[in-house]
């Protein structure tokens, strides 16, 4: 099960671009920085956010995948 910054990501992603690809993109971009979704940390946020801005730009398009990126940013505990 995913930590509370994880469902917290995917909680802000998911609507704007679906459950499945936001739990996809929270476990891709957390191997990308070496760790689990089990593992990440609120520091880790600027880090994935910066990596889903790219990964999603292929399939929401630049606006959305931005968008998305800045509210995981901007996340706190």
């Amino acid at each position: 099960m995913a930590n509370e910054v994880a469902q917290e990501i995917e909680d802000v992603l998911g609507p704007m671009v679906g459950l499945v690809l936001a739990r996809v993109s929270v476990e891709l971009e957390s191997k990308r920085i070496g760790k689990s979704p089990e593992s990440i940390q609120w520091e880790d946020l600027p880090s994935l956010a910066d990596n889903l801005a790219v990964q999603l730009r292929l399939l929401v398009g630049r606006d959305i995948a931005e968008a998305a990126a800045q509210r995981v940013r901007v996340l706190s505990p």
